[in-house]
This record gives structure tokens, C-alpha cells and sequence, in this order.
């Protein structure tokens, strides 16, 4: 039972900076993912306060292709999130079992996981992580993106002492050389090597180390899918070069673009295209763990390994030579032999005591602190014969107040004995004031809520008769509300005054223009004319309807007309009237009847055969 709520019942999956588990919300009765982080990383309190900050910013996202996040916390070392939990298999399963998909079938898995960044690229974050693990399917097929652990917000910098946190064979090479200014076009990389390994069933670089695959994303393009798939339509080809561009510029801008192109190059292929069948996946070399998350040492050259001929080589180990056997010894040696046995073993265990206590017997090692107050810290050190060297204090957005977040040296590392242990102990969550940014500029609204400690979160934008076009409105929560420091803030921007666009069908093309620009809106005429019962060159529909608030400045479409549209009228006196409804309305006009008497026959109608009328006007036919 993790944090008194939480039941876990099986283990999912172990990644390179979590283990998540299939387990039950005891509180609400519903079963959960629960991501625990790995305790090595959850000693890092720097870490763990970025990882939880982040992923409650993630938390705001709210789209049906991203798994939800519930709920996080900490209880002692475990730090966790609990998330939504989706019954099915990751897309790395599907690759494993089935190898390379069809087109049709990648594309309909790029689409949702594009939908999804898409929605986190326009509310400010980027993924940094994608990958097929990451892609869930569900038992009802459903599509959703996980693992937001690595997200970070757009312009904010992330500091990784020169190391850069991903997974190996969907790195951008901006991530490998400067991953502190990494934005949203990492993930249309990522997203680019995905696609091609759904088409190929194999990674377009491989290696046998982390370091081989890292030069070739830095120093070779993604090749063509059909190079390894040659039925495979050019469109896929020019697809995956565009999302996986080395440069950064040469990408689309974020997710939603890449999309966008997507459905663009499924428009563009048949139904044999799509659903033409792959061969085997592809045999990519897998002598490294490149689906694991990873901290990776970051290089901006990396140099590859070669020997003086400059052919790359993998160093191989030879193994030493069994040792000859010893030669039989004579009986009458034995004693002598054994005597000396004894002194040699007395003397190495002599030797190996007094090794031990010069290199370990002088030692202790820290016993595990983070979580304990400072009281229960002090009391174990001294246990184990150690002291306090010094307290600091800081913040901590997920340890309790009072409790330790961190020890200098570090839980399992080795101290003389007698030795001082430094402690940094818990003030609890930093509280921050929200500042008072209505009537801001958006960019100077956001920088005045980094400033206070705060992001800025989803941006929305509404009419105000009061407030500025681009101006800030309003925030959520509401200026001087308390908050955890890095907490988001919602904006809602103005659009500026709403104003009601007026009804100018009918009217000349010219009239109609005064109209909208009095109103202070622009005006544009579309290219094609249409029938109508206006009178040529008028004003016959307009975009948006009359009475829809727009803002000031924008824009109303005008479609002018080509006047009615004339059609003769049949003559369909002397028939029944059965049978002059139908011609009549077959020619596109809107027929009543006037009876005189009882009969069926048309003896009469409102508008004589032989001469026009405007298509879909009414027609009276007088029957006796």
C-alpha cells in the first residue's frame, strides 16, 4: 500500500527512470497506473521537485489521446504519479509481434500521437521522449501518448550539467548538443523515426554504443523508408525527410503542422498504397538498450571510434590461456607443503584484516535519511556513529515541512567514522503570490509571472468591452490567490470589443462595404458568384451570418450575385395533376394548387409555358 491509498497488485513495466504498476485507488475504487521513480533518482531533490512541477503542468492538458494524470505525491524515498490506466499493449509490442505495418495502419497511429503533442505544443510544453514505448493502444484501439516525465516547458531552460535525459535512437541532434533550448520541433523529430520504423520495422541509426548512434543523428539524415521498403509511395518518403530534418528550421514548426502534413500524404495515396502489404521488420542492431530512458553525457563533435586506418572496429577481449597444471609432488613432501599452507593463509588473512581496516574498517556508510524529520535524522546518525555537520534549509513542492530532502554526503555513501553528515531539511512548499497582470501585454504578463515564481499556463482569449485587444483579462487562479512556486497560471486575453456584423444581403457591393467598415470591420469578396433572388452584381450571402459578434478588425466575406436563375417554365395545361407536380417541380419549381370544382385536370397556371421564372419560385396551378 503506497501512501496509504494506493493497493499495487502487478508490475507493468521497469523504464530507465521508473517502474510503473498496475494498482488501486482504494479512495475512489478505480485502478491506476503508478509510476514510482526509481530511488536513486528520487535522492536527486532538485529531480524530483522539476519532475513533479512539470508533471502538474501536464496535468492540465486535457485531450482524449494523452493519458491523464490523477494524482502525485511522495511517501518516504517513493516519489509517484498516479495516471490513468489503459488495458491494451504499447506500440513496441505491436512492432516486436508484427514487425512493419502497413501505411495505412502507421498512419492511423501517427495521426492520434500527433493529435496529442499537438495539444501539449500549443499549451506551451514539449514531450522530449517519444518514442513507441510511449504510445499506448488500447484493447478498444484507442491511441493515447504516456510519459510526460521529461516534458518541459517552452522557453524555460533546463539545467543537466552536461548531460541531456532521452532515449538514444530518437534524440534530435539539437537535443545531443544543447538540449536547454530544445522546443517543440524535438518531438516532430522524434515523431519522424517513429514513422520510419513503423514502415520498416527497424531504427534508421544503429550502433554498438549510445555514443555510435548519437554521431550518426548529428552527422546523417534519416534515409528514405523505400530504400529499405521500395514499394513504399514517395509521399511517405518526403513525409519522414521533412519530420527528421537535422535542422531544426528545416521542420515543421510542431505537431500540429506535422499533422497536417500527414493527412496531406494520406490524401495524396490509393487504397493499394495504403494497404500495401510490408515484409519482415527489419534486423536493426539492438546490441545496445536504446529503449530506455537515459542519462547521456551530451557532446557537440562526437569522434568516431576507428582504428589508425580509419575502419570502424569493435574491441574484442581475448580471454586468457587456462593455466598448465602442477606437477604431482612427492609424498614425502606433503607435510611441508601443508605447514606451509597454514603460514600462508595466516599470513594473508594478517594482511587482508589490516587492508580492511585501513580501506573499510575506518568507514560507515550513510544510513537512508530522506523523509525522516530532522530529530529522527540526528538520532540514526548517531547510531551509526556519526554527527551533523550542518543544517540547511530550503523549499520542497513534495517533502513534508521539518523532513530531510537531502544529505551531503549522499544515503550509501561511505564516511570515516566519527565522520559529519550535512542535512537539508524541508521549509515545505514555497508559497507565491499571484501577481496582478490584467491590462498587460501577453509577453509582459507571462515574463511578470516568471519573475513571481510562476509559469504561465493555457492561454484562452474572449470579447471584453473593457480591455484592450491582446491585453490580458484575466488570470486563474485570480491576482493575489497563494500558490506552490512554479505553479501554472490560465490568461484569458482580450479579442478587444465584440461587434455584432450587420446585415448587408441585398444591398450593392459598394453600400455594403461602407456598412462593414463603419462597423470597423475589413471586408473581402469571394472570387465565384452564385444564383440568387437578388439582382446581379448584389450582395447575395455574406460570411460570418448577420448578428455574429466578431472582433474589431475582422474580417466578413462577401459572395455577390449572378441574379436569379432563370428557367423556363413547361406547359402542363391539360394534364393530371399528379403528373404536373412533377414536371413542375422536376424543372425546379415549388408547385400549389388552386381547385375549381372536383376534378384532376390542370386547366390553368400562374405563370404561362414557354416563359422563365427564377429557379425555385412557386407555380399555381389551377385544376378542375
Amino acid at each position: 500500500m503506497l501512501d496509504g491509498r494506493y493497493r499495487v497488485d502487478a508490475l507493468i513495466a521497469v523504464g530507465g527512470m521508473a517502474t510503473v504498476y498496475r494498482a488501486l485507488d482504494t479512495r475512489l475504487d478505480r485502478v491506476v497506473a503508478l509510476k514510482v521513480m526509481h530511488p536513486e533518482l528520487a535522492a536527486d531533490a532538485s529531480f524530483v521537485e522539476r519532475f513533479i512541477r512539470e508533471a502538474r503542468s501536464v496535468a492540465r492538458l486535457s485531450h482524449p489521446n494523452v493519458v491523464g494524470v490523477f494524482d502525485q505525491g511522495a511517501e518516504g524515498a517513493y516519489v509517484y504519479l498516479a495516471m490513468e490506466y489503459v488495458p491494451g499493449c504499447t506500440l513496441r509490442d505491436v512492432l516486436r509481434e508484427r514487425g512493419a505495418l502497413t501505411p495505412r495502419a502507421a498512419l492511423d497511429v501517427l495521426e492520434p500521437v500527433l493529435a496529442a503533442l499537438g495539444a501539449a505544443h500549443r499549451a506551451g510544453f514539449v514531450h522530449r521522449d517519444m518514442k513507441p514505448e510511449n504510445v499506448l493502444i488500447g484493447d478498444d484501439g484507442r491511441v493515447k501518448v504516456a510519459d510526460f516525465g521529461l516534458v518541459k516547458a517552452v522557453d524555460t531552460v533546463t539545467n543537466t550539467t552536461g548531460a541531456v535525459l532521452g532515449t538514444v535512437s530518437y534524440l534530435a541532434p539539437e537535443q545531443i548538443e544543447q538540449d536547454d533550448v530544445a522546443d517543440a520541433r524535438v518531438d516532430v523529430y522524434a515523431c519522424g523515426v517513429v514513422l520510419y520504423e513503423m514502415l520498416t520495422g527497424g531504427r534508421p541509426h544503429s550502433g554498438d554504443s549510445p555514443a555510435q548512434v548519437l554521431y550518426r543523428h548529428l552527422n546523417e539524415d534519416v534515409p528514405p523508408p523505400s530504400a529499405a521498403v521500395p514499394h513504399l509511395g514517395p509521399e511517405l518518403d518526403r513525409l519522414v525527410a521533412v519530420a527528421t530534418s537535422r535542422a531544426p528550421e528545416g521542420r515543421p514548426e510542431d505537431a500540429v503542422a506535422l499533422l497536417a502534413l500527414a493527412r496531406d500524404a494520406r490524401a495524396a495515396l490509393d487504397d493499394a498504397a495504403l494497404d500495401a502489404v510490408p515484409p519482415a521488420a527489419l534486423e536493426g542492431d539492438r546490441s545496445i538498450a536504446e529503449d530506455r530512458t537515459s542519462v547521456i553525457p551530451r557532446f557537440s563533435t562526437p569522434a568516431r571510434p576507428t582504428d589508425n586506418d580509419g575502419v570502424q572496429r569493435t574491441s574484442v577481449l581475448a580471454a586468457a590461456p587456462p593455466e598448465p597444471p602442477a606437477p604431482r609432488r612427492r609424498l614425502g613432501n606433503r607435510r611441508k607443503g601443508g605447514l606451509a599452507a597454514l603460514v600462508a593463509v595466516l599470513l594473508v588473512l594478517c594482511v587482508g584484516a589490516g587492508v580492511w581496516y585501513i580501506n573499510s574498517g575506518q568507514f560507515t556508510r550513510v544510513p537512508p535519511l530522506l523523509a525522516k524529520t530532522e530529530d529522527e535524522a540526528r538520532q540514526r546518525l548517531a547510531d551509526a556513529g556519526l554527527k551533523v555537520g550542518g543544517v540547511d534549509k530550503a523549499y520542497s513542492d513534495t517533502a513534508d515541512r521539518g523532513t530531510v530532502t537531502k544529505t551531503d554526503p549522499g544515503t550509501g555513501e561511505r564516511v570515516r567514522g566519527n565522520g559529519s553528515v550535512n542535512l537539508t531539511v524541508s521549509l515545505g512548499p514555497r508559497k507565491v503570490t499571484v501577481p496582478r497582470v490584467e491590462g498587460m501585454a501577453l509577453d509582459k504578463a507571462k515574463a511578470r509571472l516568471r519573475d513571481a515564481g510562476l509559469e504561465p499556463g493555457m492561454v484562452t482569449r474572449a470579447f471584453s468591452d473593457s480591455v484592450a485587444k491582446g491585453e490580458v483579462v484575466s488570470t486563474d487562479p485570480s491576482a493575489g490567490t497563494e500558490r506552490r512556486g512554479g505553479s501554472a497560471v490560465a490568461l484569458v486575453v482580450s479579442k478587444g470589443a465584440p461587434v455584432e456584423v450587420p446585415d448587408v444581403a441585398g444591398s450593392s457591393l459598394q453600400k455594403a462595404t461602407e456598412a462593414l467598415k463603419e462597423a470597423g470591420l475589413k471586408v473581402s469578396t469571394a472570387d465565384e458568384r452564385i444564383f440568387s433572388e437578388h439582382e446581379k452584381g448584389a450582395v447575395a450571402a455574406q460570411s460570418p451570418k448577420p448578428g455574429t459578434e466578431l472582433a474589431k478588425g475582422g474580417e466578413v466575406e462577401l459572395t455577390l450575385s449572378k441574379g436569379p436563375d432563370l428557367v423556363e417554365v413547361p406547359d402542363v395545361t391539360g394534364q393530371k395533376e399528379d403528373e404536373a407536380r412533377k414536371t413542375l417541380e422536376g424543372a425546379g419549381f415549388k408547385v400549389d394548387v388552386s381547385r375549381w370544382f372536383f376534378g384532376d385536370t390542370v386547366w390553368d397556371q400562374s405563370v404561362e409555358g414557354g416563359e422563365t421564372a427564377p429557379r425555385g419560385s412557386e407555380i399555381t396551378i389551377r385544376v378542375r
